[in-house]
């Protein structure tokens, strides 16, 4: 039990880790509440199906593929539904929510409700401990921590992350240093996104591909950003591993714990909310960035 609860809350993590930094980033520079970002996660799954299995097209370029186009229709959403409203919150919120909705029929109705698989891209297992792990659960693992550690050097390593890190701290200075705001914002858009299209890829294979798919993650995913801090990288990492861990350990552990981890999730967000409303890492007040 032990060795299934280190391997599955690792998976967990790494999944959960891609969508919450990708969802404190966009937060944190645009200060854009974004809930159609696990949607973007489901479309992601779709377009590799429909071009692995449909189109018939190689695992790594259908990948790629399903990748670039996930993130490219995200960038076109931001520009044409988001950007004219995005000083107003509110009205970010309901647009969020409703290009969710639109995405979750139009996969409804174009795939059907039922659920679809993918056949697995690496066949085989890896033995440690003398327990057996498939290589395509092994692969999240991989890919997981690539793409995170390629986002930190992004961010930490070259001008674009500079100017990221600059407008999320204070967008007003970053302008007044010649930074373009506004195309900050589209390429934090086109990260965030892509790290939840690669997660959505990645799962793809062993999870079920259904129109609601997205909607375990999107609770998981704003426990771990309320636990971590919203806007906080470190602190979306942080609560990443956290939930994991104890959703790992709530399904391995607990009678009908596969039940009970989504609840488990949103209580320790509404703890976390009533004893830290920040977060971890967060900040109390907005004039504090």
């Amino acid at each position: 039990m032990l060795q299934d609860i280190l391997i599955t809350g690792l998976i967990n993590s790494g999944v959960y880790a891609l969508l919450a930094i990708g969802f404190s980033l966009i937060f944190g520079v645009a200060r854009i509440v974004n809930i159609a970002h696990t949607a973007f996660y489901m479309l992601a799954a779709y377009c590799f199906y429909a071009l692995l299995v449909t189109a018939k097209l190689d695992v790594l370029v259908a990948g790629i593929l399903a990748i670039v186009a996930i993130t490219a229709l995200s960038l076109l959403c931001y520009k044409i539904i988001i950007e004219p409203v995005r000083e107003h919150q509110a009205a970010v919120l309901i647009a969020t929510i409703a290009l969710a909705t639109i995405f979750q029929e139009l996969m409804q109705v174009g795939f059907g409700g039922h659920y679809l698989g993918i056949p697995s891209t690496i066949g085989g297992a890896f033995t440690i401990g003398g327990m057996s792990i498939p290589w395509q659960r092994v692969l999240i693992i991989v890919v997981a921590a690539a793409m995170l550690a390629a986002t930190w050097w992004l961010l930490y390593r070259t001008r674009l992350g500079l100017a990221i890190r600059a407008t999320a701290n204070d967008r007003e200075a970053a302008t007044l240093m010649g930074m373009n705001a506004d195309r900050v914002a589209m390429a934090s858009v086109a990260i965030s996104v892509a790290l939840a299209a690669v997660a959505g890829v990645v799962v793809a294979p062993v999870f079920v591909v259904d129109p609601r798919m997205w909607l375990a993650p999107l609770v998981t995913m704003l426990a771990i950003v309320v636990l971590g801090g919203l806007g906080s990288l470190k602190g979306s990492l942080i609560g990443a591993l956290t939930i994991g861990y104890v959703e790992a350990i709530t399904v391995f552990a607990v009678p009908a714990g596969a039940y009970l981890k989504g609840a488990i999730a949103l209580s320790i967000m509404i703890v976390v909310l009533l004893v830290r409303p920040e977060g971890l890492y967060g900040v109390a007040f907005e004039e504090e960035r």
